[in-house]
């Protein structure tokens, strides 16, 4: 588990590298700030007491994605490149079937790091944010809170919608409950758990995760339904609205910007060989 000291400094060298190449790193801090002590995920180098290089690998199911950053006046001492090893160390130990490499898109440092490794561009991730739209009528739709009685469908969902296995499915949900740094809800049709969606709140931020809808229901209007409703919430209750897509999942994407949402930032994805 990173301590509050460890994770101010990752913060400001996040701040420094983002502001040399006016970028956005995703770190994912609410994985960072609950991590569990007894896995080896976060790796720091340090200089004369200021951290001036940092990896972090984060788990989703059966992929590991991988993202770090160095002070822009300590690059080209293969700081980074030591740091990668020991990481790739580390993931080497785990059962996992795909590596993805991030970088922001308009990163010229991150750009030349992934020319140096065996991997191949994998697909792009735009950040999306809510511009305020008429939604229309009121919609007549059940979201509900997730029980532990719903643990399957949640399971189901992430296997027919996202690839996972079933064993991963069920470990990374079991994961994120036990953080329990987000709202898990239920979305019913006809009397039937249909689909799933997650809000993380952050500060004046809601955050939309794992919107899934089972296959068989899908192009009925459901999820458009749902996604209305839960935008109408948030927006009247004073939060800004984001969430994160795949540039390959056209479905969801013109979707999304349908109900208003407007991609500002984009993080592009290698899967290391």
């Amino acid at each position: 588990m990173l301590s509050t000291k460890e994770l101010d400094n990752i913060k400001k060298l996040q701040q420094v590298c983002e502001q040399e190449e006016e970028i956005r790193l995703k770190l994912n801090w609410d994985m960072l700030m609950t991590r569990n002590e007894k896995e080896k995920t976060d790796f720091l180098y340090y200089e004369d007491g200021e951290l001036i290089g940092f990896i972090g690998i984060y788990g989703f199911g059966n992929k590991i994605e991988v993202c770090g950053m160095v002070h822009p006046k300590h690059r080209r001492k293969k700081i980074f490149s030591q740091l990668f090893s020991e990481a790739m160390n580390e993931i080497k130990k785990q059962n996992v079937s795909q590596i993805l490499l991030n970088t922001p898109t308009r990163s010229f440092s991150g750009k030349e790091w992934v020319k140096t490794l065996p991997c191949q561009f994998s697909f792009s991730e735009y950040q999306m944010k809510w511009a305020e739209t008429n939604l229309g009528e009121q919609e007549h739709i059940i979201i509900r809170a997730s029980t532990p009685d719903d643990i399957e469908t949640e399971i189901q969902l992430d296997v027919q919608c996202f690839r996972f296995s079933e064993e991963e499915a069920k470990v990374y949900n079991q994961r994120i409950k036990k953080e329990n740094i987000q709202d898990f809800f239920i979305i019913e049709a006809n009397q039937q758990k249909v689909g799933k969606i997650r809000i993380q709140h952050i500060k004046k931020e809601a955050w939309i995760y794992g919107f899934a809808i089972f296959p068989q229901y899908q192009g009925q209007g459901i999820g458009r339904k749902a996604l209305n409703k839960i935008l109408r919430q948030e927006h009247q209750n004073g939060f800004d609205i984001f969430l994160e897509v795949d540039s390959k999942n056209a479905n969801a994407l013109k979707l999304y910007e349908s109900c208003g949402f407007k991609a500002y930032d984009s993080q592009d994805y290698y899967e290391y060989k």
